[in-house]
């Protein structure tokens, strides 16, 4: 029995668990897992980003039809922007993430990524796949085909349409064109064939819509022969709701992109475009001519007529009832040859089982943060919650040793505990997004392991596993190791359990420009990972910048406790721009990372560790010292940056503005898409432009078209446009190169746009009153110029300034050039 245990267990290793809390399943929801578990067939759904997926169709799959479904999302979101907090690139990529797989828990579909990154938005596909790196994220397309093995798999956008929308979509469509014949050929990267079979699917669609027509009108005349069509509007009574209204509750957790989603009621077709494979013959249908029932596997015809009598007997008083005949099903399941239908299927019974039970198992560590080579309290719990005879025989900890048989009887709902420590093994790795580890590119992340590609979230190391004796089957059932407490106000929370190192230390800015050869302090706050550690704390810095003084000792005697110290930093007499590295030394040991937690309601706190920097840059920039007042828009840093600058900054509500108010600053600033998030700013239009009539400057960041607060976001007429230029190294030109926004009291030169990140800017203007004067003009590769970027406008005796320029991401980035024309706008007025 040990033997078996032992192999079962290698098994689940692979089986992420994501969900922390204990599975808590009701009748209903048990029956529809039996429905599930009788059904043997898998859709995959392909697109580019979070919140691509059509949640509707993701939810009528998998909880009308029963399949297995799954969204394969080529990137993890990097390249968007942000509504609910500071986070851009690796860090929103990792609450996207987040937010897809809360998601799939809802519409009841699995998530999958590629390695591909997500660097903004694209025009073409041609550029899409140079910057990805086509091959890699094909091979992972292929591989996540290979693994999951769909009957049919659906392209959410059109492959024979490149340069009508983002050139991600196209790509995601071209990428699962070329795939669909690729995966069943063995020499098709074939390395692969170590881990996974070849596979082919039976079918490919295109999930069109009236939408990719031009319009409703278009559509109702089209030719729909080609169209599979079905009914996806069904109401679940056992639920309680329709499957719109589970498809809106799925898209509503993309809460960081603004996407929340009223559900809706009755009828509603929907349309998939047959591409490749063989035709369905029903077009109501995408798995007609598929067998979906056990019959398809070898000695799956016994299995398929046992769960056929527990759907049919299954007594939603008395959910254990079907335990025997399950457990027979679970005996021979385990006996399959199919591996890739027996590791599904073994998950999901006993998924089935342990909710027929009540079967409640926790392993809860006595705090949430632990470090390497450490030992930690771990509470298990075991409680069988019904009258199937069971019997508690051990429990394994992973990665660890056996840890030896109990042979406890479990009594109906009486609760069986064991306090147990667990050893953190040196060997285990820290707590962090696996894709991060890696130095990538700008278009892919690097991950090694060919296992690890593809797997949605952090891989969490710790679990223990206990072995349950059911009916005379032993049966192992993993749960993650976590961590629980009682919040006054939420009640029970549950957090994942967190491997840190012993000490993080972070620089209290991430950029810091040096004028005038002046000195700056630097203050560097070192976070404690253990209780009682000291050490000394450096920065590490170019050998022509200096700090003082070399190294500064440390104590912290408690964990998670902070300590702050503080070092001046001299800049090179040239200009140059620098990384500053923190680095703290603890016997011997030095550690170079900072730990940034991220913490969100809708999501699982995360943990990101990156290298502990901050860039520091000797420029030449000359400011006038002005008073700026900050309205927030979705969030960014750019109060942060004009701070240090020099500026006077204070952030504003929109509610608090007044005339009153504004006397006391020289500039007012909107941050990204206020106009669109910022309700309040509407009825503060008349105070804002009289602030610039009366002689002040009002700079107001980009907006998007939806959703606009304010029927005039100028003075003047002023129309935005989709217009953007996302070639960060495009050629600018000056339209006006005498303009004093290019030369007091900074020359702008075409050096000041080099290095720029991920794009020039976007949504500009495309449409502006005579009253406007547009300075700078540039564009993508084979297109028009675009002249948006930097509008300005003289309003009595004061200026108005629109721009769509990418501030938000190149301060933060510590893009020089951005800095001194930035310093040139606040400066017009003077």
């Amino acid at each position: 029995m040990r033997q078996l245990f032992t192999l079962l267990c290698l098994l689940f290793l692979s089986q992420l668990s994501f969900s922390q809390q204990p599975q808590k399943s009701n009748s209903v929801e048990i029956f529809n897992q039996i429905q599930k578990l009788n059904f043997l067939g898998s859709v995959l759904y392909l697109a580019a980003h979070p919140d691509d997926e059509n949640t509707r169709l993701i939810s009528y799959l998998s909880n009308e039809k029963k399949a297995q479904t799954a969204y394969l999302s080529l990137t993890r979101g990097d390249g968007g922007q942000n509504l609910i907090g500071p986070e851009l690139r690796e860090l929103l990529g990792v609450i996207r993430t987040q937010e897809l797989i809360e998601a799939r828990k809802i519409d009841g579909g699995q998530q999958m990524f590629t390695r591909a990154n997500d660097f903004g938005y694209s025009k073409n596909p041609d550029e899409t796949l140079e910057i990805w790196d086509k091959n890699k994220v094909l091979s992972d397309v292929v591989w996540a085909i290979r693994k999951f093995q769909p009957d049919v798999i659906i392209n959410r956008f059109d492959h024979r349409s490149p340069g009508t929308t983002h050139g991600h979509h196209t790509a995601s469509a071209m990428l699962g064109f070329e795939a669909f014949d690729k995966t069943n050929d063995p020499t098709v990267f074939p390395e692969q064939l170590k881990l996974v079979e070849t596979w082919q699917p039976k079918r490919l669609f295109f999930n069109t819509s009236w939408w990719f027509y031009g319009s409703k009108e278009k559509f109702d005349k089209a030719d729909k022969s080609n169209l599979t069509q079905f009914q996806m509007g069904v109401y679940y009574q056992s639920l309680g709701k329709s499957n719109q209204e589970i498809a809106a509750l799925s898209r509503s957790r993309h809460q960081s992109q603004g996407f929340g989603s009223t559900g809706t009621r009755g009828d509603e077709d929907e349309y998939l475009e047959f591409l490749k494979g063989e035709s369905p013959k029903d077009k109501t249908n995408i798995f007609d001519g598929i067998d979906t029932s056990w019959n398809r596997i070898k000695n799956g015809k016994e299995i398929g007529e046992i769960l056929t009598m527990v759907e049919k007997k299954f007594d939603f008083k008395n959910p254990s009832a079907s335990i025997p005949e399950l457990v027979k099903a679970y005996v021979l399941i385990q006996k399959l040859e199919d591996n890739h239908w027996k590791n599904i299927k073994i998950e999901e019974i006993k998924k089935i089982i342990a909710g027929c039970a009540g079967l409640y198992l926790e392993a809860v560590a006595e705090m949430q943060e632990v470090t390497l080579n450490s030992n930690i309290k771990v509470k298990l719990e075991v409680i069988n919650r019904s009258s199937a005879k069971m019997s508690w025989l051990s429990y394994d900890i992973f990665p660890s040793k056996p840890e030896g048989f109990l042979e406890i009887p479990l009594e109906n709902n009486k609760n069986n505990s064991k306090s147990i420590e667990i050893n953190i093994n040196e060997k285990l790795e820290f707590t962090a997004p696996y894709w991060l580890k890696e130095k990538g590119t700008v278009g892919m992340y690097r991950v090694d392991d060919q296992k690890n590609i593809g797997i949605p979230d952090v891989i969490r190391q710790m679990k223990v596993i206990f072995l349950i004796e059911i009916n005379g089957v032993a049966i192992p059932f993993d749960r993650n190791v976590i961590y629980k407490m009682n919040d006054d106000v939420k009640g029970e929370v549950y957090q994942p359990l967190d491997i840190v190192p012993i000490a993080t230390s972070s620089i209290a800015e991430k950029v810091y420009i040096f004028n005038n050869g002046k000195s700056k302090v630097i203050n560097v706050r070192i976070k404690a990972g253990k209780d009682d550690i000291k050490g000394n704390a450096k920065l590490d810095l170019p050998s022509n910048w200096s700090v003082t003084p070399k190294e500064i000792p440390f104590a912290i005697s408690r964990k998670g406790e902070e300590q702050t110290v503080s070092f001046t930093v001299f800049p090179s007499k040239e200009v140059s721009e620098v990384y500053m590295k923190s680095i703290v030394t603890i016997n011997n040991q030095a550690y170079d990372k900072e730990q940034i937690n991220i913490n969100y309601n809708h999501i699982y706190k995360q943990i990101v560790l990156k290298q502990a920097e901050a860039k520091a840059i000797k420029l030449d920039i000359k400011t006038n010292n002005e008073k700026i007042a900050y309205i927030m828009g979705a969030g960014d840093e750019v109060p942060k940056s004009l701070s240090q600058m020099g500026y006077q900054v204070s952030i504003i509500k929109a509610e608090d503005i007044s005339t009153e108010i504004l006397l006391n600053f020289d500039v007012v600033m909107t941050g990204i898409r206020a106009y669109n998030v910022v309700t309040a700013l509407g009825f503060k239009q008349n105070i804002l432009f009289d602030f610039v009539k009366n002689g002040k400057t009002m700079i107001v960041q980009y907006n998007t078209l939806d959703d606009l607060v304010a029927k005039d976001l100028a003075p003047f007429p002023l129309k935005i446009s989709r217009d953007r230029v996302t070639e960060e190294n495009a050629k600018v030109t000056f339209l006006i190169p005498e303009h004093h926004i290019l030369n007091i009291p900074n020359k702008i030169t075409d050096k000041d746009f080099e290095g720029w990140k991920q794009e020039q800017g976007l949504y500009y203007p495309a449409e502006f009153d005579a009253a406007f004067t547009p300075i700078l003009s540039a564009h993508d590769k084979g297109e028009n110029e675009k002249k948006g970027a930097l509008l300005v406008a003289k309003y009595g005796k004061g200026n108005y300034i629109y721009t769509g320029l990418s501030f938000f991401r190149e301060l933060p980035e510590g893009v020089a050039g951005a800095y001194r024309l930035l310093a040139n706008m606040i400066a017009i007025g003077k």
